[in-house]
């Protein structure tokens, strides 16, 4: 059964997740949401909707560049890769993102709340 993921959590994830995985090497659009599906282990199914308009804010805010290649059957793909300005902020969202995960990580531990 798939799990039922909050959008709000997904939405203030996109940012750090895509600018990590394109640190991993430029990647085109389909490439990323297949990325995120086999690290999510099929939990998070983007859809094209939710990630197109995302790498146009990350373009808009210089965190990545996209550019134009030619594929061998001749037709255009938009390519994406990490500015210098997306390393930055990807070292910033990991810093929040470990702190966020501590205090869960720490509220869950002190909690005694019954499983199930």
């Amino acid at each position: 059964m798939k799990k039922s993921i909050y959008k709000e959590l997904v939405a203030a994830s996109s940012r750090p997740l895509v600018l990590s995985i394109l640190a991993g090497g430029d990647k085109y659009g389909y490439e990323i949401l297949k990325h995120v599906k086999r690290l999510s282990d099929g939990d998070l199914e983007w859809s094209g909707g939710m990630l197109y308009p995302l790498l146009h804010r990350l373009e808009r805010d210089r965190f990545i560049e996209g550019y134009w290649e030619v594929t061998d059957e001749g037709r255009r793909r938009k390519y994406y890769r990490l500015t210098a300005r997306g390393r930055r902020q990807m070292s910033a969202d990991r810093e929040s993102w470990r702190s966020v995960y501590r205090a869960l990580e720490t509220s869950w531990r002190g909690s005694r709340v019954p499983a199930g």
